[in-house]
């Protein structure tokens, strides 16, 4: 069985904020060599490095990561692209390679760089000028490929989430965020040693919140971000009984149109009911981290105890995996849970377990 031996990450800062001028290998080569340390592994055991990326231009990211952390050649370096899920399907895809005997020493997660992401252009077949995009389609049908946001609105709709109790799901987010060790985590960088962007959210200040749609507002959003998060996957043999097990993991697809909704269903796959010690679940926005701790039958006081996206801010390609940082270092005991939300009506869910425990 595969294990979680050693896990880090930069700090969260939103985009256009300290990391700005960091490339991706700058941001993500220092977090694998904390990991390798912290594991006292050298890099020249490593078999693959796996990291998620959603918004760079291309070039095989972890191939440069790699490279910049002085690994050897060898180690060719595979990028991913599931979007938000893309962070935790990377330590899955670790996983299944160390147990099936393909590897022994992976490190896996992700790295995105917001404010470094490329200009989009798409290119007209008939010669008129190129046509600037934000958003990549989701979905080969306009019709079922919503604005997030949008969907994140219809959801609370739907499901009767009011903005009261979505604005005191991230108050209570940021204030737990505001106390938490961070220290054993976050691999200091350009002096940032610490998430940047939790505060007080105060009443007065979430009435204040601009409106991005409906009931959704910038307080319960979360903001885009810089950052890079790793995790070492080994062997048994390497582990020799250290860490978390990784003892199971499932990617689903769902409805195109309710992305919010799609990790339920992978919970489920991985998940029997079992006491759970430690949850993490990505807070894209307030009112789906809500739709799935209910759908899900979660007990919200075990999930983000050290608060969650909406308190650090969402870089997409590393959110899943810094979920899977925050279960190493917060796990006291018996199993715990991540599962994250992608656009196009993906979720994906991991299930750990404290050796020993």
């Amino acid at each position: 069985m595969a294990r979680l031996i050693a896990a880090r990450r930069t700090a969260v800062v939103p985009r256009g904020g300290a990391f700005a001028r960091l490339r991706i290998e700058d941001l993500a080569a220092p977090v694998l060599l904390a990991c390798l340390a912290d594991a006292e592994i050298v890099p020249s055991q490593v078999d693959e490095v796996i990291l998620s990326n959603a918004l760079g231009g291309g070039g095989n990211p972890a191939r440069r990561v790699a490279l910049a952390a002085g690994l050897p050649e060898t180690v060719a370096g595979l990028t991913t692209d599931r979007q938000c899920a893309g962070g935790l399907d990377a330590i899955l895809l670790a996983r299944a390679l160390i147990d099936s005997g393909a590897a022994e020493i992976v490190l896996a997660g992700g790295v995105e760089s917001y404010s470094r992401r490329p200009l989009r252009l798409r290119t007209d077949p008939d010669g008129g000028a190129p046509q600037p995009y934000d958003q990549a389609p989701f979905t080969p049908w306009p019709d079922r490929d919503p604005d997030m946001a949008e969907a994140a609105e219809t959801l609370a709709r739907r499901l009767g989430i009011s903005r009261a109790r979505q604005e005191l799901w991230a108050a209570d987010s940021h204030a737990k965020a505001l106390v938490a060790d961070q220290s054993a985590e976050v691999v200091a960088l350009n002096g940032v040693t610490r998430d940047a962007f939790p505060r007080v959210l105060s009443p007065r200040l979430l009435a204040k919140a601009p409106a991005l749609t409906g009931d959704l507002t910038v307080a319960t959003a979360a903001v885009a971000a810089d950052a890079a998060a790793v995790c070492l996957v080994v062997s048994d043999r390497i582990a020799q009984g250290r860490g978390l097990a990784l003892l199971a993991g499932a990617t689903l697809g769902g409805t195109p149109e309710d992305p919010g909704l799609a990790p339920i269903a992978a919970i489920r796959r991985v998940w029997t009911g079992e006491a759970l010690a430690q949850a993490e679940i990505m807070e894209a926005y307030a009112v789906q981290a809500l739709a799935v701790i209910d759908g899900a039958g979660l007990d919200p006081q075990i999930v983000n105890p050290a608060g969650g996206g909406l308190a650090r801010g969402h870089p997409i390609g590393a959110s899943g995996a810094i979920l899977a940082v925050r279960l190493f270092h917060g796990l006291q005991r018996g199993k715990g849970l991540a599962a994250i939300a992608a656009a196009g009506g993906i979720g994906t869910a991991m299930l750990v377990e404290l050796s020993g425990a």
